[in-house]
Formats: structure tokens, sequence, C-alpha cells
């Protein structure tokens, strides 16, 4: 049995993204097969990696609105054919990284890069990061003759391809190693999008239908399947642009909307139902397209939006308004300031949304 892709990481997200799309893309060349890590192997957490590769696999239930109709089904997962602890499997890790793959994938939580004493030890350990985890996994491949790898980080990382390898190079010469051999990979540099609002024990999971995994194109990267969640792009700044001043500028502006309105509704899909959703459509129609417009980004941003607005309807998710007012003031400089500055919109162009930006940045005494 080969695995030709490895992923780091067990987490719902992963289950209900990445595996699921390998699941149900179509191949390029062989069919996908993927040998799952844990980080330890816990004897309480085993028990989510014998449903992983379960040769049934394990579900996903899809539950959402999709092109404006409601969607509820379920679809199974049975590309995981291995699932290993780090710290107990690292020998047959070590032999599946340097005679097996081909890509590695990986979601190790937003803090996931960031440096750990252990990496200063010579030798790989459990509580290294993951940069030091791939870096010794790296040297025996490239120390037993084996090729180029492309590298698939999804951590929620702006640019997380370069970083990361900036990371492993780092954990290199510490190291004594020349890095120059971590060249050779392919570092790609990705956004990725879905809400898997559920777990399912002991795997699987409850995830909408949208979905995104935006890779940067470059030389040699190559995938494993075709799947129209995953699109290969020559720039990520404009998918960048599109989520972060579409979709979460509408979960911020809604926000503002609902706190001043008496913040009676729990949940952002009761909020659409209302005025509110008239109140954020003007918004959305008034002032964020022209924005887009003005930067040369109008059809795709009328099309964005009318995706958006399927998932803020979900009548199956409990997205709560709550959850999203927190860090309020944080979150409307980075997507709704940040928005006018990039859009170049005066407040004349955008009385609304600079009333907002102004509001929060100066809230009354």
């Amino acid at each position: 049995m080969q695995t030709p892709i490895i992923q780091f990481g067990t987490s719902r997200f992963l289950q209900a993204h990445a595996l699921a799309y390998f699941q149900n893309g179509a191949p390029i060349g062989a069919a996908p097969a993927v040998t799952v890590v844990q980080s330890t192997s816990d004897p309480a957490r085993r028990g989510r990696l014998d449903a992983l590769t379960a040769p049934d696999g394990y579900p996903v239930r899809v539950r959402g609105i999709e092109n404006g109709q409601p969607v509820d089904r379920e679809e199974r997962v049975t590309v995981v054919k291995r699932g290993l602890g780090y710290d107990g499997d690292y020998a047959e890790l070590q032999r599946i990284f340097v005679q097996e793959a081909r890509w590695v994938v990986s979601n190790t939580a937003d803090r996931g890069f960031d440096p750990q004493p252990a990496d200063d030890l010579p030798h790989p350990d459990p509580a290294q990061s993951y940069p030091a985890k791939l870096f010794h996994l790296m040297r025996a491949r490239h120390l037993a003759g084996g090729g180029p790898l492309i590298v698939l980080p999804t951590e929620l990382v702006p640019a997380n391809g370069d970083k990361l390898r900036i990371r492993v190079r780092q954990i290199a010469v510490a190291q004594g190693e020349d890095p120059a051999f971590l060249d050779a990979h392919i570092w790609a540099n990705s956004l990725v999008d879905r809400i898997v609002s559920e777990e399912i024990r002991p795997a699987g999971a409850v995830a909408e239908p949208y979905g995104l995994w935006a890779i940067a194109a470059q030389p040699g990267l190559e995938l494993p399947v075709a799947h129209p969640a995953i699109q290969i792009v020559p720039d990520l700044e404009p998918v960048q642009r599109l989520k972060l001043h579409i979709l979460n500028l509408g979960h911020s502006t809604l926000i503002e909307l609902w706190q001043r309105a008496g913040g009676q509704e729990t949940y952002v899909r009761q909020a659409m139902s209302g005025p509110l959703r008239v109140m954020l459509m003007n918004i959305m129609e008034t002032e964020v397209l022209p924005g887009f417009a003005q930067q040369g980004m109008g059809d795709q941003a009328r099309d964005y939006l009318a995706v958006t607005l399927d998932r803020f309807d979900n009548p199956f998710l409990d997205h709560r308004l709550s959850d999203i007012a927190q860090n309020h003031a944080s979150k409307v400089a980075h997507r709704i300031t940040a928005f006018l500055d990039w859009a170049g919109l005066s407040p004349d162009q955008a009385p609304q949304l600079h009333a907002i930006s102004q509001s929060v940045k100066d809230p009354a005494p």
C-alpha cells in the first residue's frame, strides 16, 4: 500500500476539507491515498485514528444552502489508509515520508509554526513545533536520496508556505545543516475556507456546502485531484480581499447593526431573516460592491456576495452573533477601515461604513 499524501493533523476541519476533497475530486493519476499523523500516540485519542482508517470510512454531513436551495447529504470519506501517532509510530512515519510521500498537508492550529524549546534538540521529539518535525523528516528523506515534495500548508497564516519554508530553513541552520536541500521542495501558499460546525464522534464532521482551497500558482505545482473547491490562482490577494471585505466585513457590519438594534437575535441566520438583512444589503449594494468595482473586481464581488448570503442563511448552522462580536473593534479595523483605505472610498462614497469605522475607533464616552 502506497500513500503519497501525508497529512499532519486530524482536526474536524481537515476531515471535512482536504480529505473530503481528495475523496470527491477527480484523481490526477492514481487514486489518492493518505496517511494521517496525530501529534502524539495518546491512547485516549487513538480511537479517532482507528475511525479515520475504517474500511467504510467516516461521514461528512453537508448541510446548508447551495445555489439558493437547502441541502442535507452525507458523504463517506475512505481515502485515509493509515493513521499514525508521531511518537509511538515514528519509525513507520519516517519510512513512509522517505519512500512514499509526494504531498505533505498540514493544519496545526493558529500557533503551529511558533518556535518551541524542543526545536533545539538534535533529534525528533513530540514536543517540537511542526516546522521542526518537518525538518527532521525532510533531512531523512534528503539523506536517503528522496526527491522533492509538494508542501501544502492550510494554516490560517498569510503566505503560509513561505513562512513555513523560512522557519524550516532557520531550524536547519540552527542544527548546523546547509538548508539548500530544502529549496528543491515546492512550498505552496494557500487560503482555505469552510465552516465545519460540529464533530461526529469518533470521526466525522458537519460542514456547510461551500468550501475553498485557493493555492497560489508556481512552477512544478501539481495536485493529486481536481476539485471545484480547489483553485490554482495566479495571486492570492484578490481571494483574500473577497473573503476579508465581503464575508468578514459582512459579519462585522451585521454585528454593528445588531448591537445598535438592541441585540435581540442569537444567530446569524435569525438576524438575516428580519430588518437587519435589509440594512446590511443596502450597505453591500451601495458601498461595498462599488468599492470592489473601483478596483476592477465588480463581477467577482457580486458573485462572491451571492455565495456569502447563502452561507449567512444556512438554516442548519448555529453561528452565534455573540461569538462574532468578540474583539469587535480590532475586526472593524481589519475588515472595514482597511477596506475603505484599499478601495479608496471617501465618506461621501461610503457614509455608513465610514460611520461604523469612526464610531468604533472613537466610541462615545
